[in-house]
Formats: structure tokens, sequence, C-alpha cells
């Protein structure tokens, strides 16, 4: 006996099935990769506090272990330990490590007043984002510049 030959349109329609079912199945097969977070805080005319109440600096936030696709919130609180009001704040970050985690990583931050009195003080979360990539990275760190202006 020999081989049958299938038809165009069955071997179209078994290619089509094949197609279908992989890719409801490559939702199912998913990986899942948390990755470790440190940084440190610099703060120009601000001090930088972990409590409400200003009485405990800050000097590192640890935003614990992030999976790809996610994003996980700190709170921290801005006080103004300078003689001059701040009519400004702002928030950047630097020196990160492995070079391209910033690739993969974002940091925003919403602080509740966007400028300070002296001896005034402000919450502010910090949101830190991983990208659906970061599960390139297995561990980072990066740091966090406050500044008050004038």
């Amino acid at each position: 006996m020999g081989l049958r030959k299938l038809s165009p349109a069955i071997a179209i329609a078994l290619g089509m099935t094949a197609i279908v079912l992989a890719v409801l199945t490559s939702g199912l097969l998913t990986i899942n990769q948390q990755v470790p977070a440190t940084g440190t805080v610099t703060a120009i005319n601000l001090g930088v506090y972990s409590d409400s109440g200003c009485t405990t600096t800050l000097t590192a936030v640890n935003f614990g272990n992030i999976a790809p696709g996610t994003q996980v919130t700190q709170t921290v609180y801005l006080k103004n330990t300078g003689n001059v009001a701040e009519s400004s704040l702002s928030m950047t970050t630097n020196t990160w490590s492995p070079a391209n985690a910033g690739t993969y990583l974002t940091l925003t931050w919403s602080p509740t007043s966007s400028s300070l009195a002296v001896g005034a003080s402000t919450s502010a979360t910090l949101t830190l984002a991983a990208s659906s990539g970061a599960g390139a990275l297995s561990t980072f760190s990066f740091n966090i510049v406050f500044t008050g202006s004038q």
C-alpha cells in the first residue's frame, strides 16, 4: 500500500488547528521570576524619613521582590530641613546597576505636596514598575535622588 496524499484543504485545516492550539496553550506555559530590589536615597535640602513623624532617617528603600509585569510601592516622607521654603520638589534616579536595569524598571513618585515651607513635611509614594522583560535581571540597585529647589 502506498501513502495517500492529503488534500490541500485538509493540510490547511490541520495547520490552522495546530496554530490555534499553540496560541491557546502558550498562556498556560509561563514562568514568573522575582527580582530583589535595593536602592539608596540621597536628598538635597531635604530630610527623607521612613515615618510620618520624620524621626527615622531613611537611608535605603527596599522594594523587596518584584515580578516582571508588576509594580510595588513604598511610602517615604520628605521634610524641608533648610531655612528657606522649597517651591519645587523633584525625584530622579541614577547609578543603575546593572547599567541596563533602567531599561526594564521605572521609578515614579507622587508627592502629596509639590512645595514645602521651612520645617514642613509631606508624604510621597514611590512606585517601581518592572516591565515584562525584567526577568532578564536577577538583582539590581540604583540611587534615588530627591531635590528641593527654591
